[in-house]
């Protein structure tokens, strides 16, 4: 299958267009960016055959049969529905949209013209995750006390600009992190937050948008989640912790783009290193994807999901503009 690439950004050069081509019959054929100069240049750098800033010409190639999209956010909604138009399968960034209504309306799209339409939340493609995740459901901490999802680091200065200081292109740390923390949340309960309280604020780098941001969700079963985001943390790390009736999960340095981190398992038997898949996670992700295409496995991550985790997300940003607690309104199923 080939792909088209929607933005040339870093995550599509860093990282997806080795996962694709690591899936096996898959090749990056065109990529379309807002700049005739970046597109030709990302193109020469990884082998391209095709580029420029008409998206419409990538979509009419018969050739193509997938689009990924990594544009600025407030793209993501124009550029997925003429993928879907033109009867192309799309794995979209998070956040998918700028509006809840316009990433429902870009799952909707899809359903109706029987394509696959995934989110790229790709820490549910990693091992270490996964792992967590069957801990969790495996029994070994017993009913879930509390989870605490830590992601507040260094933006690193080559990601900044839009993300600091632009809110119509969906700039600030809620729409970028929270929405990974949302997600990884969801993967690991099962279950969505009913309410949420929150702060944030910008602590040094935002510019019109926040760069740090905390808050505290009421989940069905009881659990309690506290999730921490920041641009402005240097000597931080990344994390989440796992704590239950019968013990507690502790996970450093999982949140990464990498395989990469260490899980501890502590019960009343002491502590275990708990081991882990180490490949690579954007080719778990173009994998997975590619079999979702083919009919033999679910996206690991649905345009649905991408939903909850960007409903989720302003549920957080309301509850900190306003100071009060906010329920959360899904809505329509999908």
């Amino acid at each position: 299958m080939n792909w088209a690439f929607v933005g040339a950004s870093t995550i599509a050069g860093q990282y997806l267009a080795g996962a694709v081509r690591a899936t096996g019959g898959c090749e990056v054929r065109w990529v379309v960016s807002g700049s005739a100069e970046r597109a030709a240049s990302f193109a020469t750098t990884h082998g391209i055959a095709h580029s420029g800033t008409d998206l419409s010409a990538a979509l009419a190639d018969p050739a193509v049969g997938a689009v990924y999209i990594s544009s600025t956010n407030e793209k993501h909604h124009a550029q997925a529905l003429a993928a879907i138009a033109a009867g192309k399968h799309v794995l979209c960034e998070k956040p998918l949209a700028t509006s809840v209504a316009d990433a429902r309306d870009m799952v909707q799209a899809a359903e109706r013209a029987g394509v696959i339409f995934a989110t790229n939340h790709h820490l549910r493609s990693a091992g270490s995750l996964r792992a967590i995740r069957q801990l969790v459901a495996s029994g070994k901490v017993g009913k879930v006390l509390s989870l605490r999802i830590f992601h507040a680091v260094e933006l690193p200065v080559h990601l900044r600009g839009w993300r600091l200081d632009n809110p119509v292109s969906g700039g600030g740390v809620i729409a970028d992190l929270t929405v990974h923390n949302a997600d990884t949340a969801r993967f690991l309960l099962g279950e969505d937050p009913v309410s949420v309280v929150a702060h944030m604020d910008a602590t040094g780098l935002g510019q019109g948008v926040e760069d740090s941001a905390m808050s505290v969700w009421a989940m069905p079963s009881g659990a309690m989640v506290f999730s921490h985001e920041s641009f402005t943390h240097p000597y931080a790390a990344s994390g989440i912790e796992v704590h239950g009736t019968k013990g507690s999960i502790l996970a450093r340095g999982v949140l990464a783009q990498e395989p990469a981190g260490e899980i501890d398992l502590i019960t009343a038997q002491g502590i275990a290193r708990v081991d882990y898949d180490q490949s690579a996670l954007y080719e778990n992700v173009a994998r997975n994807f590619c079999a979702a295409v083919t009919g033999t496995a679910l996206p690991a991550a649905s345009g649905g999901d991408g939903v909850r985790s960007l409903q989720i997300a302003f549920a957080v940003r309301d509850a900190a503009r306003s100071g009060q607690r906010q329920t959360v309104n899904y809505g329509v199923s999908l």
